[in-house]
């Protein structure tokens, strides 16, 4: 039988867990959270991400990473980006030799512009045959309700992409695989940031037609980025990247959406994060996506627009108003 350890115990790291042991492997969920790790082992319920979806008996919890990964033949990250690094390199001693790790996370690493792959490869010391990342348009509300989804296995080394693929491949859930983890990875980040504009659009009460040419332009500013840094431009128009770029943008459910939502309607910024109970990735991101594109020499407004009105202040109308007075240019990628 597979063996998967899971970090994290959020709505995606609990789901992708029920997902692994739906297709039959045995699942271990790592929390820090004493309390949480008690009731999600003695009841199989995660009270506070998903508290009416029943996990299946398979998956187990501990706070202890060591119990976790003994004997693991993928290990799953699905914490906060930013915070991989630290998480990481206490858990690297005690990952083995056999150990795939697996990424969840949809970010880029602010300081050095990583994408959570590299970063993998760095602190724990693995090449990236040993590194996958899953990336699509993966609502973690839609798929715990077990409603059909698919999504994109990718690693550099096909063989592992295909075993992880069969690791979670359920009647609801179908994995496709893909060696481009470029391109993958970038997909799943800038689609976060894109996401938080055109939240912010809905919040300004404007119509299909704003939401359409936010989403249509930054798909256009994520494969520049991804060609520029050697991705495979086919990948933005398949699951990774227009599928998860679309779902994003256009469901509640989606924490960059409501995030942006409520930046558009005039909540601070400060009100915002309060009313968000988990981690919307694009907040941080868009600050590393903008310093990853500027290091290559590539243009994206949006983002650029994004990271002022969160970060720099800007009044979300004004910012709309400079994206739409830049010059005209013919429509290219």
């Amino acid at each position: 039988m597979t063996r998967c350890a899971v970090f994290g115990t959020g709505s995606w790291g609990t789901a992708f867990a029920m997902v692994l042991a739906d297709a039959g492997c045995e699942v271990t969920l790592w929390g820090r959270r004493q309390e949480l790790v008690d009731a999600i082992h003695g009841t199989h319920v995660n009270p506070d991400y998903l508290p009416d979806v029943p996990l299946p008996p398979s998956v187990r919890a501990t706070t202890d990473p060591s119990v976790a990964l003994a004997g693991a033949d993928f290990a799953v990250l699905a914490v906060p980006s930013q915070t991989l690094r630290e998480n990481l390199a206490a858990w690297a001693p005690l990952i083995e030799p056999q150990t795939v790790l697996v990424s969840l996370m949809k970010g880029i690493e602010l300081g050095t512009a990583k994408r959570m792959s590299e970063v993998i490869g760095e602190v724990a010391g693995v090449g990236q045959e040993r590194v996958a990342v899953v990336s699509g348009p993966n609502l973690a509300r839609e798929i715990a309700n077990r409603q059909p989804a698919a999504s994109v296995v990718a690693c550099t080394d096909e063989a592992v992409a295909k075993r992880l693929q069969a690791a979670c491949h359920t009647p609801y859930f179908r994995p496709y695989t893909n060696t481009d983890v470029i391109g993958c990875e970038l997909g799943g980040a800038v689609k976060n940031v894109i996401g938080l504009a055109v939240g912010m659009a809905n919040g300004m009460g404007l119509g299909d037609n704003t939401k359409a040419t936010l989403i249509t332009r930054g798909l256009a500013e994520t494969t520049r980025l991804g060609l520029a840094l050697g991705a495979d431009a086919h990948t933005f128009a398949g699951l990774a990247g227009m599928g998860d770029l679309v779902a994003t943008c256009s469901s509640p459910l989606s924490r960059n959406n409501t995030f942006g939502t409520n930046l558009g309607r005039g909540m601070s910024l400060e009100e915002t994060i309060a009313a968000t109970r988990q981690t919307a990735e694009g907040v941080k991101s868009c600050e590393s996506v903008l310093d990853l594109a500027r290091r290559n020499g590539v243009d994206m407004p949006i983002v650029e627009a994004v990271v002022d009105v969160v970060h720099n202040g800007r009044p979300t109308q004004e910012a709309l108003r400079a994206l739409m007075s830049r010059s005209a240019k013919p429509e290219r990628r």
